[in-house]
């Protein structure tokens, strides 16, 4: 826990006032509270780790369950309005901002996006269903994704049309 916290915490540029660090934190703590053993002293973790959950739930208006997976260096940039399913799984290197949703598209199909390495999620963007968005992928603000997206590629508009961007590449 100790190491990605260190890791979010470099992500964040050191800045420990930042509410998507406070999140990454909860986050992290109620990962790690999976391997707390006794069972008794893991049910006190659990408890604690709701409450924590809840309060920056309500502080900062961003809801990241410990059940999404989440790779190394994911910076929530802005806060409020941003909802992740426990369903969702993100790369490394990924980037959020206000507004935005992962998650179901409805709530028969439980499934939630696979969204790969270095992608930029911005302002507004919803990103819904049983749907992979690939690596070095931009989001454009408002877009509504509800279809894959492949590598090096754009998603922009409502819904979101695809666009290959062979300007856009990360060495990491």
């Amino acid at each position: 826990m100790f190491d990605h916290l260190r890791e979010d915490l470099k992500a964040y540029r050191g800045d420990w006032g930042a509410q998507g660090f406070w999140v990454m934190a909860v986050y992290r703590f109620g990962r790690w509270r999976y391997g707390v053993r006794p069972a008794i002293l893991r049910k006190l973790c659990s408890l604690i780790y709701r409450i924590l959950y809840k309060f920056i739930q309500i502080v900062t208006g961003i809801e990241l369950p410990c059940e999404a997976e989440v790779g190394r260096h994911f910076v929530i940039d802005h806060f409020g309005g941003i909802v992740i399913s426990g369903y969702a799984r993100f790369g490394d290197n990924c980037r959020i901002r206000n507004g935005v949703v992962v998650g179901l598209k409805n709530v028969e199909e439980v499934a939630a996006p696979v969204i790969g390495n270095n992608v930029d999620i911005g302002a507004g963007a919803k990103v819904l269903g049983n749907i992979r968005i690939g690596n070095n992928v931009l989001i454009g603000a408002n877009a509504v994704v509800i279809t894959d997206v492949p590598d090096n590629a754009i998603a922009v508009g409502v819904p979101a049309r695809i666009k290959l961007n062979n300007n856009n590449h990360h060495d990491e």
